[in-house]
């Protein structure tokens, strides 16, 4: 089961650094979904994804608005 990490009302660059932290927390292979609203999350998300090796498993609207990804954690994810 994924950990939640809500970020919803967060403004950019806020979502994708508080994703970055809270991802080099977490071993490698983790699960991790992120609720975020903030319209540039849909980019700086998977970017951060692809740059850090970790894997965007899914991306779905929310269903309280904004987009859900679930990320698995990657072996060479670097800290903020």
């Amino acid at each position: 089961m994924a950990e939640e990490l809500d970020l919803r009302g967060l403004k950019c660059p806020l979502p994708v650094l508080r994703t970055q932290k809270r991802l080099a927390a977490l071993p490698a292979g983790a699960m991790l979904r992120v609720l975020a609203d903030d319209p540039l999350a849909a980019i700086d998300i998977p970017h951060l994804c692809r740059e850090d090796g970790h894997a965007l498993v899914e991306t779905l609207p929310s269903t309280s608005g904004g987009v859900a990804f679930t990320i698995r954690r990657g072996i060479r994810g670097s800290a903020a």
